[in-house]
């Protein structure tokens, strides 16, 4: 009896001991993928590029007819594709001021050193040369003239005044111009420079502008003037029925009753491929989910965003997924792999190969109609999702969850559905990349003046980027259009709605001279 019992128990602490063994195998397991990942991001290259091998090729007939095979290039062709089109300094050049210099001898040695006769012009070489004007400051004085009539201040009992007319200036009493104002938005929001280094810019062209006298000029010039042109154009936005959506952190010092370490967020809300280019940045305190449903409020349609849980439950909207989101986390287990001992391709290459097919599918279906894409997805698209989906409920049980791999699995199948949303219209896109390529300059910006002092400050910086990167894609000159807007907009009537849309950066009445050259 005593052996019996000897013998449950022995075997009740191997069972235990098996399982601390896999338990701490696992944990193991993790830390070296956290380990070789961190190895990775210092000393691998960022790109998530993928080589997949032949060995790789998953899928059927459908999907390889997906992907043509393209002949090898020939020496000739690559030769050709190389050179330098013809007249392209010409087509450069085009609608750049030119000032033309000539060089001529004298009236008095246009004579010939054989004979004495008068030289005459026979040719000419010319030679051009790119030049650079740097920034320059002038004072610019608005004298206004008042008349009065000589007959009427002898002989009448008042005698009538008349002004000439001048523009109203963007901030009275200031000595702002438009261009400056333009000037210091552009260095800060275009060029990332912040107020401290453009103050020294300011001081080495003999004028002293503190950075405070410059933020103050953002800050009212913004709310004065651009926030009218961002509320419509949110309106215009709100109009569409496929928008992008993601966010970025933002610290901001003096809010009230938070910590000036407090993070706080940089919404971005932009429109798809179709129409003029929108692009609306929001800050916010938090990342709640209230802040999406309040900017969108009165939008129906398809909204692209990444994993974030805050975008669901919105009325009228169809979440759609990003797949470079889901391809991100294979790229990663596929990094935290340790080497590979012999060509059989891994689980983890196997997942990626997936998203790849359906990326490649995307290339091909690039330059197509929409209704030739939603076509093209149901044929070629829909059997590598069913095939992935299947994969997927395969692998899920089988693989360590807290794993590089196993994180890749879960987010595909929690995300399933808002994944393959992009079939269901061929104006969809199947990543989010559109909004993380607008948010990207806000992004850099930041680590450059790294935090916003005031909410003032905050709301004045998310205006003026919208202004900023819409300008940017719809081929303007974010410098002259900021100028021309700080020009007219104090001059005409703000509420009116179709005096606005006169001055949106997508207008057919805006000048030549906001537009960049050869586009």
């Amino acid at each position: 009896m005593k052996s019996t019992v000897t013998i449950e128990k022995l075997q009740t602490e191997i069972e235990i001991l098996k399982q601390e063994k896999a338990e701490l195998e696992a944990k193991l397991k993790w830390f070296e993928e956290q380990f070789r990942l961190h190895q990775h991001k210092l000393f691998g290259r960022s790109s998530e590029k993928t080589e997949v091998p032949e060995q790789l090729n998953l899928f059927n007939e459908a999907e390889s007819e997906a992907k043509p095979a393209v002949p090898e290039p020939t020496l000739e062709e690559i030769t050709y594709k190389r050179r330098k089109k013809q007249g392209h300094r010409e087509e450069m050049l085009k609608d750049i001021p030119v000032e033309t210099i000539e060089y001529r001898l004298p009236e008095e040695e246009q004579v010939c050193d054989c004979c004495g006769g008068k030289l005459h012009e026979m040719s000419k070489e010319v030679r051009r040369e790119i030049e650079i004007i740097p920034a320059q400051v002038r004072v610019k004085e608005h004298v206004q003239y008042v008349y009065g009539c000589r007959n009427c201040e002898k002989n009448e009992i008042s005698t009538p005044i008349v002004t000439a007319p001048m523009p109203k200036p963007a901030l009275p009493g200031s000595l702002a111009s438009a261009s400056a104002i333009a000037h210091v938005m552009t260095e800060k929001f275009v060029k990332g420079l912040p107020l401290y280094r453009q103050e020294q810019d300011w001081e080495r062209m003999g004028i002293e502008i503190s950075r405070q006298t410059m933020a103050n000029w953002m800050i009212q010039s913004s709310d004065r003037w651009l926030r009218p042109i961002y509320e419509r154009m949110r309106e215009h936005l709100q109009q569409r029925d496929i928008l992008h959506s993601d966010d970025t952190t933002l610290q901001v010092l003096k809010e009230p009753g938070r910590a000036a370490d407090s993070t706080s967020y940089m919404w971005l809300y932009r429109t798809g491929r179709e129409g003029p280019p929108i692009i609306l940045y929001d800050y916010q305190t938090t990342r709640a989910g209230k802040h999406p449903k309040k900017f969108l409020e009165g939008f129906k349609g398809y909204l692209h965003t990444d994993g974030y849980d805050g975008y669901s439950g919105m009325p009228g909207i169809i979440q759609v997924g990003c797949w470079a989101h889901a391809r991100r986390y294979f790229v990663d287990a596929l990094k935290a792999m340790p080497p590979k001992k012999d060509d059989k391709p891994t689980v983890t290459e196997e997942g990626l190969a997936f998203c790849n097919n359906l990326f490649e599918i995307e290339k091909m279906l690039h330059d197509v109609t929409p209704e030739e894409r939603y076509e093209g997805r149901l044929k070629h698209s829909r059997p590598v999702l069913d095939k992935f989906k299947e994969w997927l409920k395969y692998w899920s049980p089988r693989v360590t969850p807290k794993s590089s791999l196993g994180k890749a699995i879960q987010y595909c199948r929690n995300q399933w559905d808002k994944l393959e949303a992009f079939m269901l219209d061929g104006r969809l896109e199947i990543d989010n990349n559109r909004s993380e390529r607008s948010i990207k300059p806000f992004v850099i910006g930041r680590k450059n003046w790294l935090f916003s002092n005031t909410p003032k400050g905050a709301n004045a910086s998310a205006t003026i980027y919208s202004i900023v990167e819409t300008a940017k894609e719809n081929g303007l000159n974010p410098f002259e259009y900021l100028t021309y807007l700080f020009e007219r907009l104090p001059n005409i009537n703000i509420k009116d709605q179709h005096a606005l849309d006169t001055l949106l950066p997508w207008s057919a009445n805006l000048p030549g001279h906001c537009k960049v050259p050869n586009k």
